[in-house]
């Protein structure tokens, strides 16, 4: 069997580690250091570097370096390199052939197998965006593990026989995730998870580089927000000066030769205090708050119930951290992992796990949760049509089946559509679209009158199977739909290439037309023309014929 390496593929580091002879080791990147900066660029020749190396040009020239991509992972927003727009998902895979890279020369052997860290929160199109990145990188992705779930298995492992609720705190450089887990003889059961994937040490930099910005306008009157160089500069000096308040009461910044005014060379030299930077991000702390309290919340649990709050990642260091927690729980958190190290080695156990390298009878048994509620649209296009019906609520531990029963909701209706979303929102059209597929052979009836069960059936592997029965008769339709399989991303307007695409063209066209002329986002028909505009496009550059007849028959009903 192949290695297979745990990657804690970060926004501000990325770390990897291994399980081998009887725990969990970190593997040391080309400098000899376990950390790594999430940093990837294109040096003068054009060539990709990535790590320290990208890091230290990101202050030289950041025109030409990305840093912190992993907050854009799955937001559909590009990153310009030089002259060239780049996919996150393209600079993360470059980030991650380094890790291979690295990891080769330190094992010995070429690495093709990994399971990689994601946060919690992360929903499902940036999941496959993070799976994308490793098998760009040339690694097939064994396993997409929730990162407090990793770190929890980490001090799991040496506390096996420990009965307790554990509450992973995991403030990283981008994103925060809170997940409350039971740990009984050996068992980790996740209990509840939340979190905000827009919150981490990189919003703590910038209030402070903000603050820094002000004073030095203040003092000579530059607004330095247009000098790309200077502003690198600038963001580097405030993550160091963070980094020195978490150990000691004040910080001098001092960056000579910042900008030129008047032929002058103009410095920047400020001190900053720990208190003046705790009260510059005292909003940011106080967004921590309701993951804690909704995880809580969702579990039926009170802050006395909990045992040990375990600290991840290295924002984590800050001491207003701790104060913070300590004052919410009533209780001092623990150091118990490190906070840098814990994500990647518990990913790395994770690994073991799948390639044996653990003996399971020593091993953890891990269940999880599902993280964001699953559901289909319920309605018709003339009332109600937007509306998510949950089946499976969020924080429902999996493997899990639960099923909801649906009517007809037209007379003489003959066939229904199950459209599959995931998302908290309470409109479809907010939420992630996962699949559909028609139940057919309803007997003719008036509206209300012929039931439908869905029944959603998810299993550890991220696979959701969908099953819809009619009541009356028994007729079944199915589809899975496999949460850890990335699915091919089309060009919608390629459609105009596909071979019917002339039979259909005028009917989209007026489609098109009626869009136009009416932009309200909640208009149920509005929402049901776009839908299906989007799928019949869809429909004929795969030539799915049964598809492109379904879209054409609604579409030439819904724009009369």
């Amino acid at each position: 069997m192949s290695l297979i390496i745990g990657i804690d593929l970060g926004t501000s580091t990325t770390e990897a580690a291994i399980f081998r002879n009887g725990a969990p080791e970190m593997i040391l990147n080309l400098d000899g250091q376990e950390i790594t900066p999430s940093a990837v660029g294109l040096d003068a020749q054009g060539n990709w570097v990535a790590g320290s190396r990208a890091r230290a040009q990101y202050l030289l020239e950041p025109e030409k370096t990305a840093i912190e991509v992993k907050r854009m992972t799955g937001l559909g927003e590009t990153i310009r390199l030089g002259n060239t727009e780049y996919e996150p998902v393209e600079l993360q895979g470059k980030l991650l052939s380094y890790v291979r890279e690295y990891a080769k020369a330190y094992l010995g052997e070429d690495v093709t197998r990994a399971v990689i860290s994601v946060p919690a929160y992360f929903d499902h199109a940036q999941r496959m965006e993070t799976i994308l990145a490793g098998e760009k990188a040339g690694f097939e992705v064994e396993r997409i593990l929730n990162e407090p779930t990793a770190a929890a298995m980490s001090y799991g492992l040496e506390h096996l026989e420990e009965e307790s609720r554990v509450l992973v705190y995991d403030l990283g450089g981008g994103t925060f995730d809170v997940t409350l887990l039971e740990m009984y003889t050996g068992v980790l059961e996740v209990e509840a998870s939340s979190g905000d994937n827009q919150l981490g040490g990189k919003d703590f930099d910038e209030k402070l580089e903000e603050e820094l910005l002000r004073r030095f306008r203040k003092k000579t009157g530059v607004d330095l927000r247009k000098d790309r160089v200077a502003m690198a500069r600038v963001k580097d000096a405030a993550e160091k000066c963070k980094i020195q308040l978490s150990v000691q009461p004040a910080a001098w910044v001092q960056l000579p030769a910042l900008c030129v005014k008047d032929n002058r060379p103009l410095e920047m030299n400020e001190t900053v205090s720990r208190e003046e930077f705790e009260s510059l991000t005292a909003d940011l702390l106080s967004r921590t708050h309701a993951p804690m309290e909704r995880v809580l919340d969702d579990a039926g649990l009170s802050a006395a119930d909990i045992d040990h709050i375990i600290l991840v990642g290295g924002s984590t260091r800050m001491p207003m951290i701790a104060r913070d927690i300590e004052a919410f729980f009533g209780k001092e958190p623990t150091v118990a992992v490190h906070p840098d190290f814990a994500v990647a080695t518990g990913a790395a156990i994770q690994a073991g796990i799948i390639s044996g390298e653990i003996d399971p009878s020593e091993s953890l048994v891990m269940t999880d949760v599902a993280v964001f509620t699953l559901g289909v649209r319920a309605g018709d296009w003339t009332e109600n049509f937007d509306l998510m019906s949950p089946i499976i609520q969020r924080n429902t531990t999996i493997p899990v089946s639960r099923t909801q029963r649906y009517y007809t909701s037209a007379p003489g209706q003959r066939q229904a559509l199950v459209e599959v979303y995931q998302g908290e929102s309470r409109s479809v059209s907010h939420n992630h679209f996962l699949g559909e597929f028609l139940v057919k052979g309803i007997p003719e009836a008036d509206a209300g009158e012929e039931a439908i069960d869905v029944t959603f059936a998810y299993d550890m592997n991220a696979l959701l199977k969908v099953t819809a029965v009619i009541a009356s008769n028994g007729e079944k339709a199915e589809m899975e739909i496999n949460l850890m399989e990335k699915k091919e991303k089309l060009d919608l307007s390629k459609w105009k290439d596909a071979p019917h695409a002339r039979e259909y063209r005028t009917l989209i066209r007026r489609a098109e037309r009626i869009l136009s002329q009416n932009d309200d986002e909640t208009d149920g028909r509005m929402i049901e023309i776009r839908r299906c505009v989007d799928r019949l496009k869809e429909a004929l550059i795969r030539e799915d014929d049964e598809k492109i007849r379904d879209y054409v028959n609604r579409l030439e009903v819904i724009t009369i």
